[in-house]
């Protein structure tokens, strides 16, 4: 079967649990769109499906330390999936994400890392042309920037001096707009397009 997306660069996610795995691969196709990304339950699944095609590899702690030899050599690409702070000290070489984490947090931990990595997205592909559109007005950006940064829709009439009921409107716009169903989803397209500084997130 031929693939068409086979231009796209490709991560991988190796992990056991299928929880994890489907919450990352929905996060990670979020931030980085551009990124195809396929999910393996096991070490042997990753070898046996041409592990050098990808980009970057996220992987759980424990295929890590059993596998330390081929993931200390690609260090560079994997970044390691831990459950706590403390284990991640054991693995200090490595770039490490806390899945633990309530959801905004963890998104917010997946652009750092997106942005450390790519130097703010210089050494990732371009965007889609349908991607970097201009699709919303500037007043539904100056809203979804506040909404991003953690405002409540009052705070967020005041700040801008308009009604309620109007930014209620340009919500709902933005998420129709955008065709996004969460704030988590708000977030990454706001900071991934420059709206918004990650480090106000």
């Amino acid at each position: 079967m031929h693939n068409s997306n086979s231009g796209r660069p490709k991560v991988a996610i190796i992990d056991p649990n299928t929880l994890t795995v489907l919450g990352l691969k929905q996060i990670l196709q979020n931030v980085l769109p551009i990124m195809r990304v396929d999910t393996f339950g096991s070490f042997v699944e990753l070898m046996v499906n041409k592990p050098d095609d990808y980009f970057h590899y996220f992987v759980a702690m424990n295929i890590v330390l059993e596998n330390k030899d081929f993931f200390t050599e690609h260090r560079r690409k994997t970044i390691v999936l831990t459950l706590s702070l403390d284990t991640m000290s054991q693995l200090s070489d490595f770039n490490c994400l806390c899945t633990n984490v309530p959801e905004k947090e963890l998104v917010r931990s997946i652009l750092m890392l997106q942005q450390h990595a790519h130097g703010d997205g210089k050494n990732l592909p371009p965007m889609p042309n349908i991607l970097k559109q201009k699709i919303l007005s500037d007043r539904e950006i100056e809203v979804m920037s506040l909404i991003v940064q953690g405002f409540i829709n009052k705070e967020i009439a005041d700040k801008l001096n308009i009604g309620l009921a109007t930014v209620i409107t340009h919500r709902k716009n933005i998420m129709d707009k955008l065709g996004m169903k969460s704030v988590s989803a708000l977030t990454i397209y706001a900071v991934m397009h420059g709206y918004v500084d990650i480090n106000k997130i």
